[in-house]
């Protein structure tokens, strides 16, 4: 029979040998410590095991990736000793719970889910969270509060790979579907595992899930991405949350600054909530990058770093760049997604670049941010045509997005010219760039260009010239 993924020691096998440590049904290297000589706290970090003949031709085992950024990852709980606690260790989840901190009622809105449009959000920007205490209204379809992760494997299918987290080293495994759900539906369970990156939207799971209304009116990827693109469209919209008690999720800022919606179908999750100051942005780098980060609970170092539980049935709208941490105080079933937005275009770019200086590997960043940008570059300037002929102003976040974009695709372009970044950020750069170039894009007519007081700048100046400078101004890009 093959070993149990949740308490066999090493599940890959080594590739690179010749004869097989141990056969069987499950053609493997080396199952248990015993066999090859592997404790079995250090066998859980281990990706691809290298038997000692190979190590001599081909190098050391390869180790799993760490989540986040490329740093020491063991961060802990700062105690009035000076001794520190794993992140995602009981004891770590026992003094985290045992905390206070100041109530995300604070900062966040509540709307109910019939207010919050794009209007509501227009006027009170979406620049803190937002909690939606019933569903009704949203505008969201999900399964009812009866449906189990036994369903979940059902819908999607056993044998879908799936990226686990072992709560307790915060690093990341690779595990069948059905392997995870009968570990869920133990009577006893040897460790904490979680699922927070399950992304169905290929599924027959999504047909049951319809994301809230709001999300589908601001999402760049449901508006935007082309009906052919050259460039894979990034999947990023359903997410499926599987949460053992005691899972923890330490502090970070979602992918490309993507604002993210959570609904918890049962169960119960609670986020430790950052504001994205530039000073607590400032913090949350250093504190990534640090040789000292196991020593430091960032939620510590923050201004203020707020508790929001969310409850079964309750919905939480997190915008553009807000530093979080969650835990999972008993076992949860919640759904939720990933959307890039017009609101605050500066703040995702922001985020961005910070994951480009952390280093952040490609398996937790948005899947090619770059061309989206392009796609809005072009959309933007739709728009300020349109506004251009009707005399018409565009709106001030807009103004603001624009000139943040335009400044990105100017850094690109040097980049680019420079052969300093080759890659996947250099492709993504290369294909936007020539979906403007086809686009043949041009300067104003003299007439239009001075009723709107172009004067023939190459950056994104007052509002009532954008349209023409803009327009310009990619031109020159590309």
């Amino acid at each position: 029979l093959a070993p149990d993924p949740t308490t066999c020691f090493l599940v890959y096998p080594c590739k690179l040998g010749r004869v097989p440590l141990r056969e069987g049904n499950w053609l493997q290297w080396g199952h248990g410590g015993s066999c090859v000589g592997v404790e079995e706290d250090a066998a859980a970090d281990i990706d691809l095991y290298h038997c000692p003949n190979c190590q001599l031709a081909h190098g050391p085992s390869v180790m799993k990736r760490r989540r986040g950024p490329q740093r020491q990852q063991d961060a802990g709980l700062s105690r009035e000793a000076g001794t520190t606690v794993r992140t995602g260790s009981a004891q770590f989840i026992k003094e985290l719970r045992a905390r206070t901190f100041p109530s995300a009622d604070e900062v966040i809105l509540k709307p109910s889910g019939a207010q919050l449009t794009v209007e509501f959000l227009e006027e009170n920007s979406f620049s803190v969270p937002i909690l939606v205490l019933k569903k009704e209204g949203l505008g969201m379809t999900l399964p009812p509060p009866s449906f189990t992760v036994r369903d979940i494997e059902h819908h999607v299918g056993p044998d879908r790979e799936i990226d686990v987290i072992d709560v307790s080293r915060q690093a990341d495994l690779r595990m069948r579907l059905g392997d995870f759900v009968s570990y869920f539906c133990a009577a006893r369970r040897d460790k904490v595992l979680n699922v927070i990156s399950l992304e169905f939207s290929e599924s027959r799971l999504s047909n049951l899930v319809e994301t809230p209304k709001i999300v589908r009116k601001l999402s760049w990827v449901e508006n935007l991405w082309p009906g052919e693109s050259v460039f894979e469209r990034p999947s990023v919209q359903k997410y499926c949350l599987m949460g053992t008690q005691g899972s923890y999720t330490d502090f970070h800022i979602d992918f490309g600054g993507t604002s993210v919606w959570y609904h918890v179908l049962w169960g119960e999750k609670i986020f430790y909530l950052v504001r994205p100051s530039p000073a607590n942005l400032a913090r949350f780098e250093a504190w990534s990058s640090s040789s000292n980060q196991s020593e430091t609970f960032f939620g510590d170092q923050a201004e203020h770093c707020y508790r929001c539980p969310l409850r079964q049935g309750q919905t939480l709208f997190i915008p553009t760049g807000w530093i979080h941490a969650v835990l999972t105080p008993v076992d949860c079933l919640a759904f939720g997604g990933n959307f890039l937005h017009s609101l605050n275009i500066e703040m995702q770019l922001k985020a961005y670049e910070i994951e480009k200086r952390l280093s952040t590997a490609d398996l937790f960043r948005f899947p090619n941010f770059e061309t989206i940008c392009w796609y809005v570059g072009k959309h933007l300037l739709d728009i300020f045509r349109g506004l251009r002929e009707n005399r018409r102003h565009p709106a001030t976040y807009l103004v603001h997005g624009a000139k943040a974009l335009n400044t990105a695709f100017r850094a690109w372009t040097r980049r680019e010219a420079s052969g300093s970044a080759p890659g996947a950020g250099s492709d993504q750069f290369t294909g936007g760039r020539k979906m403007l170039r086809d686009e043949e894009l041009s300067r104003p007519s003299p007439a239009s260009a001075a009723s709107w007081g172009w004067r023939g700048g190459v950056g994104l100046t007052e509002a009532p010239a954008l349209g023409c400078v803009c327009s310009t101004t990619v031109t020159q890009l590309c």
